[in-house]
């Protein structure tokens, strides 16, 4: 894809995920119907609200046009996958409201997530926009990563390792032990020690580990259905290419981010960190009885 055309694609992607973002603001403090969808197996990924559905309905009038210009598929969260993402070229795969769990009980931790993903599953473009911070990221291949605008480049300052992590995920069987081998890594590497926090939904988890490297986010393969979806992970998934960091899924593979049988991604987990030596460490994980 032309470099022109990829920053076309970006300026629009960061349009709409501001128009939504300002939707899902102007409901932020208000009380709002919840309803339960069919999803994975935990609470975050079965809530949805009004405001997801009109998020999604922004995103989507407002890349409308470029799209059918282009011969573009759509993917969203609120909208049956018509399988038209394995007949084009390239797809947008969006979430409206990543974190509407945390959005609910009025908390800070969600935001829009647009990504654009060519037909082999690899991510080409990715705009964050967190609405209640007015923090908006931005990738695209090859092109490098802008945080409101400015470039943005990683630095390894912190004394602490930084895990950003699911709210579900601190009942997994893995949860101690996981703690236990960053703790290690952490003295190992001559840091203080581990700062273990949940930040809302996937989205921004990936990007607080990002921003406050060294960092990682990760969440191990499972049977059941979960994992996070296709949509939570394609936005991400450029940005920490473009940033020189580390994005697999849990066995050091590309992440499969047009994944035929499913939406979900608990097929092969996925894995987030700043650095390949973290990321080694951190893939032991799957070879422990927990």
């Amino acid at each position: 894809m032309k470099e022109a055309l990829l920053k076309e694609f970006c300026q629009v992607a960061v349009d709409a995920a501001r128009v939504a973002g300002e939707i899902i603001q102007t409901y932020a403090n208000r009380e709002i119907v919840v309803s339960h969808k069919k999803g994975g197996d935990t609470l975050a990924s079965q809530v949805v609200t009004e405001v997801d559905r009109m998020a999604e309905e922004a995103v989507v009038a407002t890349i409308k046009p470029i799209s059918e210009k282009h011969d573009l598929a759509i993917l969203t969260e609120e909208t049956p996958d018509d399988g038209s993402r394995f007949e084009k070229d390239y797809f947008w795969s969006i979430d409206p409201m990543d974190g509407t769990l945390a959005f609910v009980e009025k908390k800070p931790g969600y935001a829009v997530s647009i990504g654009l993903v060519d037909r082999q599953g690899s991510p080409l473009l990715g705009v964050v926009y967190d609405p209640s911070l007015d923090i908006i990221w931005q990738a695209a291949r090859g092109l490098g990563v802008f945080r409101n605008g400015e470039t943005w480049e990683q630095s390894l300052q912190s004394d602490m390792l930084t895990f950003a992590y699911d709210r579900s995920f601190e009942t997994h069987p893995k949860f101690s032990e996981s703690i236990d081998l960053l703790e290690s890594y952490a003295q190992t590497n001559g840091l203080r020690g581990v700062v273990a926090s949940q930040h809302g939904g996937s989205v921004l988890n990936a990007c607080h580990s990002l921003e406050n490297s060294p960092g990682c986010h990760f969440k191990f393969p499972k049977s059941g259905d979960g994992g996070g979806s296709l949509w939570d992970y394609a936005a991400t998934a450029c940005i920490f290419e473009e940033a020189g960091a580390i994005v697999t899924d849990m066995f050091g593979n590309p992440l499969d981010l047009n994944r035929v049988d499913s939406t979900f991604m608990n097929h092969r987990g996925v894995l987030y960190t700043t650095d390949a030596s973290l990321a080694s460490k951190i893939r032991e994980l799957n070879f422990t009885n927990g």
